[in-house]
């Protein structure tokens, strides 16, 4: 028996700090046919909300320390803010979504990251159990699109913020076992491309050996490899494929046309 089709389809605070781009994003985001879900990130609100409140964002190599009164304000912005009027306008274009934390049905564990040389305070790892995939499968088979934000939690009551691409990739994975699953990252760029300052050079299909060859002459480097790395994972742990595009151009998929870079075992 052939497996449902799921689209699992994180979207950037780019996307999220803008609201025309998101509210073009959520109309194609809502055509899509078939069980889909979506993960979100914060974007800008949370830094000028804590800015707002007198909370210093404490940065340490460019990763967040979310301190308690950081995790406060986080907690408003993703699960509230945030999530609430991605759910309202999705709803407003007959989507049924449904906004979530990963402390919501238990769908999603993580345990707060062992301080070693530095303490990143409320910050939550995720391992091969975090992600209840059946209950997840519960609320897709009853016509619900979840709408997870980056906060899972640990079971014992404890909120943690959690990387937005580290929850879309495990979920991709986990849920791969029961459905056709697709991994979708939409941000400001058109895909990978071979000039970071050339939209034009967007390579369209990158396969595991075509990836260490980029990664040989240097063309892929920075903060696209870890991205890459965990997309290359999901797939050798059973997801379909990983698509990285432009959030403009997610409507593609409707019209059955590819768009961005597609990453997957074979070319």
């Amino acid at each position: 028996m052939a497996l449902h089709k799921l689209h699992i389809i994180k979207i950037g605070g780019n996307v999220i700090d803008n609201s025309e781009n998101l509210h073009r994003f959520l109309k194609d985001f809502a055509a899509l046919d078939g069980y889909k879900i979506l993960v979100h990130g914060g974007g800008k609100v949370a830094t000028q909300l804590s800015a707002t409140l007198g909370i210093e964002a404490k940065l340490v190599d460019g990763r967040r320390i979310t301190d308690i009164e950081t995790l406060r304000v986080v907690t408003m912005v993703y699960a509230g803010l945030i999530n609430k009027n991605i759910v309202a306008s999705l709803q407003a274009v007959g989507c049924n979504a449904i906004g979530l934390t990963g402390a919501d049905g238990n769908f999603i564990l993580a345990k707060k990251r062992p301080v070693k040389t530095i303490d990143y305070g409320f910050v939550g790892d995720m391992d091969d159990n975090s992600i209840q995939a059946e209950n997840i499968s519960r609320l897709l088979d009853a016509g619900f699109i979840p709408v997870f934000c980056a906060l899972t939690h640990d079971g014992a009551g404890q909120l943690l913020n959690t990387n937005a691409d580290t929850i879309a990739s495990a979920l991709a994975v986990a849920l791969s076992k029961l459905y056709s699953t697709t991994l979708i990252y939409c941000f400001e760029k058109k895909g990978v491309l071979k000039d970071v300052d050339d939209e034009d050079s967007l390579i369209r299909e990158i396969d595991p050996d075509r990836y260490e060859e980029l990664k040989k002459q240097q063309i892929i480097s920075g903060g696209m490899l870890p991205k890459l790395d965990n997309a290359f994972t999901a797939i050798a742990c059973g997801v379909k494929a990983v698509i990285i595009g432009h959030a403009d151009d997610l409507g593609n998929l409707k019209q059955n046309q590819s768009f961005g870079t597609r990453l997957s075992t074979k070319i």
